[in-house]
């Protein structure tokens, strides 16, 4: 089992944290030339073991086999590198999408490999603004998942949430860091958070606590 909470704050640049990821990591650094200062956040600690987290609960909850992931907020890419990595996942695509134009090249060379075979691609977008294909509730019907992790970033002002289409597979995070200035919409607690985000049908729903603040996490379906 994943020690979430034995994880401490500085960053692990060689993933030692993420079982069986070392050479993951090693890999990673190395195929971003002139890598920006703020990369190895990315993969510290904190960022890895919330992703491990979310990905061990959709695991269980969802299963692992999606024909689409798309990921708001992502930053420069680091869930999708994990997903690849995962053996427990079979995935088509994973679409990326963050407000800042410095994350999308960036993304896109940590996963080359995935760009090369068609199955990433990172684009510069705001969540308010994207658009999702209809969702069907057959059981032969494509599955697709959205992961947002960075709900605290987007301000309630950013409607994204209401963009998304009725049975969409959707594993959100929040949290109760109110004193980093980049959170603008943060949550005191889970409770509130599933306000914030109503899902019709709630397959998971906890708390991981770190030393700091703690973070929400909700699996289910609008």
């Amino acid at each position: 089992m994943f020690d979430y909470e034995g994880l401490r704050s500085e960053p692990l640049t060689d993933l030692q944290a993420f079982a069986g990821s070392e050479e993951l990591g090693e890999e990673v650094c190395g195929r971003v030339s002139a890598p920006p200062d703020d990369l190895h956040l990315a993969f510290n600690a904190n960022q890895i073991a919330s992703k491990t987290w979310l990905l061990d609960r959709v695991y269980e909850t969802l299963g692992g086999r999606f024909d689409t992931v798309y990921i708001l907020g992502a930053w420069y890419g680091a869930l999708a590198t994990l997903i690849f990595d995962d053996t427990r996942y079979q995935v088509g695509r994973i679409f990326c999408y963050d407000l800042n134009p410095d994350c999308a090249p960036v993304a896109e060379r940590v996963n080359a490999n995935e760009v090369g075979e068609g199955r990433f691609r990172a684009a510069t977008a705001d969540a308010g603004t994207l658009s999702y294909p209809k969702q069907s509730a057959g059981p032969k019907a494509p599955r697709s998942l959205i992961i947002n992790t960075s709900c605290e970033h987007m301000p309630p002002s950013v409607d994204w949430f209401s963009r998304i289409p009725e049975n969409m597979y959707m594993a959100l995070q929040s949290n109760d860091y109110f004193d980093c200035d980049e959170h603008v919409n943060c949550v005191p607690d889970l409770a509130a958070f599933k306000a914030q985000v109503p899902l019709k049908t709630l397959c998971y729903e906890g708390t991981l606590r770190r030393r700091r603040y703690s973070r929400f996490m909700l699996i289910g379906k609008k």
